[in-house]
C-alpha cells in the first residue's frame, strides 16, 4: 500500500481536483447539476479549479477571479453542498495526508458554508 503524503504540487492539485470531480460528475445527486450546467466546458472548469486550488494551497497566486457569482443562482440547497463536502472529503482522504489536505477540507468547508448562505441571502433578498 502507497504511503500518503501531503498536496505539495500542482500535479497533487490536479489530482485532488481531477479525482473530486470524477466522483461529482457520477454522483447521483449532484452531478446531474454539475453536468447540466457545464455540459461540455469540463476541461475549462477543471482547469480554472487547478488554478484556484494553486493559489489557496500552494501560495502561487494564479488565479484571478471571483469564484461566487457563477454559483449566484444556482438551484441548490444546503444538503448539495453537504453532499459536495462528502465526496471532497472522502476524495481529500483517500488521495493525501497532512497540514496542507487538513487546510483544503477546511476551506471547502468554509467555501460551501459561505456560498449556501450568500444564495440563501439573494433568493430571500429577490422575494422581498
Amino acid at each position: 500500500m502507497t504511503q500518503l503524503t501531503d498536496i505539495t504540487t500542482l500535479e497533487d492539485i490536479k489530482l485532488l481536483v481531477d479525482t473530486f470531480y470524477s466522483k461529482v460528475q457520477k454522483d447521483k445527486f449532484i452531478g446531474p447539476m454539475f453536468n447540466e450546467k457545464i455540459s461540455n466546458r469540463w476541461p475549462e472548469h477543471l482547469e480554472k479549479m487547478y488554478l484556484f486550488w494553486q493559489t489557496i494551497l500552494l501560495e502561487e497566486h494564479t488565479y484571478s477571479g471571483s469564484p461566487f457569482p457563477p454559483h449566484k443562482q444556482l438551484p441548490v440547497a444546503k444538503e448539495h453542498f453537504e453532499r459536495w463536502m462528502e465526496i471532497f472529503i472522502e476524495t481529500t482522504d483517500s488521495l493525501f495526508v497532512g497540514p496542507l489536505a487538513e487546510e483544503a477540507k477546511l476551506r471547502a468547508m468554509n467555501m460551501a458554508e459561505m456560498f449556501n448562505y450568500k444564495i440563501e441571502y439573494f433568493r430571500n433578498a429577490e422575494k422581498n
